[in-house]
């Protein structure tokens, strides 16, 4: 139904979103909040079995999506990963079927 009208899905536009949250993180000082929330490091122990996604775990698994294996280097200028996000969305990168 999406691909009849070319509209992006919710996972796509989750996706994408998450990706662009990461980059204006990604690119702000080291001391502001949000990015020292990003990195840090609770201590805790994970529970046993199968780990559960972690949000770091997804932003990895898009960015290498949409910007292939050096997208980190990627996200520090704007422009660029503006447009990697933008063609990203146009070409439908993101989308995963809902079967």
């Amino acid at each position: 139904m999406y691909a009849s009208v070319k509209k992006p899905t919710v996972i796509e536009i989750i996706r994408l979103n998450r990706l662009r949250w990461f980059g204006h993180v990604q690119r702000m000082e080291g001391n502001r909040i949000p990015k020292g929330v990003l990195y840090m490091n609770l201590g805790t122990t994970r529970l046993r079995g199968r780990p559960r996604n972690r949000w770091q775990d997804e932003v990895r698994e898009d960015g290498r999506i949409v910007g292939g294996e050096e997208w980190q280097g990627k996200v520090h200028n704007r422009e660029e990963w503006k447009k990697h996000l933008r063609a990203a969305r146009n070409r439908r990168i993101l989308h995963m079927s809902m079967e």
